[in-house]
């Protein structure tokens, strides 16, 4: 009597094991199959989560459909990138955690608590950074080295922004009145300071020795700068001085800031606008050749949906 109603027990447990397994099978249909990847309809509902509380998607319908979207491009980068040999670690995704946290001045754990009560699971988050990251390393290896720019283009770009304010080359000295933390002196009192040293300055051979009339206050040796290298409101003043005159004082984080303009000689140097061209050049035709390139692996992706 005892062998059979264990025996029984064991077969409702059995049973009941069956039924569990059954409907959580259910729960988690798979709607996509991506390169042999599934993708259940659990991930889509949890990635659509994460959409929603970044604020994307005008629908819950459309955030299904833009979730449903990137885990299928997540499973195509994935996949690129195991077959190009690049693996991403654990260690790399709690980096880009940790970065995402700092940025919204929060601790990991508590970026984690903010997810959990949106409800979406953290780990959501670290599954799309993980293919993230894992693609910049597929760019960075694959794609980079074939972007091509043309220098005859960026010399003609370049040719054509330099401004009359911009094609002068310099020898500066910055001459700075520090506001010190409970100095008791105000922007307005240096400022009004740095406007007596201005009014009488009478060249950069006696900057020092005229600067050590005020409390708190140096000149510094600037060196040789290109009026590309400056920012554009100073540039734009320092190209209507002439040798010998002051920049008018500005308040900078440093304290109350002038420039002196020691030499001035005409320069049409390139260099400093090219190599700005260039950078924004190389990203625009690296962001068209990587989506080009993922554009053909989506059509060569073997994509199945239920």
């Amino acid at each position: 009597m005892i062998r059979w109603i264990a025996v029984r027990t064991a077969a409702v447990f059995l049973a009941l094991g069956l039924v569990l397994a059954g409907a959580a099978a259910q729960a988690q249909s798979v709607q996509v199959t991506v390169n042999g990847t599934q993708i259940t309809d659990q991930q889509i509902n949890a990635r659509a989560q994460l959409l929603r509380l970044e604020g994307r998607g005008s629908s819950n319908s459309n955030r299904t459909q833009l979730a449903t979207d990137q885990l299928i491009d997540d499973a195509i980068k994935l996949s690129e990138a195991e077959r190009v040999g690049i693996s991403v670690s654990d260690g790399q995704v709690d980096q880009a955690v940790s970065n995402i946290a700092s940025n919204m001045n929060l601790s990991v754990s508590n970026l984690n608590q903010v997810l959990r009560q949106n409800g979406v699971d953290p780990n959501t988050l670290r599954a799309r950074l993980r293919a993230a990251i894992a693609w910049q390393q597929v760019v960075r290896q694959v794609i980079s080295p074939r972007v091509q720019i043309s220098e005859l283009e960026l010399d003609i770009e370049a040719e054509q922004q330099l401004e009359a304010t911009s094609s002068f080359d310099y020898i500066l000295k910055e001459v700075i009145f520090v506001i010190a933390d409970g100095s008791g002196m105000s922007a307005s009192r240096r400022t009004a300071e740095a406007n007596q040293y201005r009014a009488n300055f009478s060249g950069c051979d006696s900057a020092v020795q005229q600067v050590l009339q005020f409390q708190d206050a140096a000149v510094v040796d600037v060196g040789r700068r290109h009026a590309t290298q400056m920012p554009e409101a100073i540039a734009n003043e320092l190209a209507g001085l002439t040798v010998g005159q002051l920049t008018r004082p500005r308040v900078t984080e440093n304290g109350v800031s002038m420039y002196a303009v020691c030499e001035k000689a005409e320069a049409r140097d390139l260099t400093f606008i090219k190599q700005d061209l260039r950078q924004e050049a190389g990203q625009d035709a690296l962001e068209q050749q990587a989506e080009a390139y993922l554009e053909r692996l989506r059509n060569e992706a073997a994509i199945i949906r239920r």
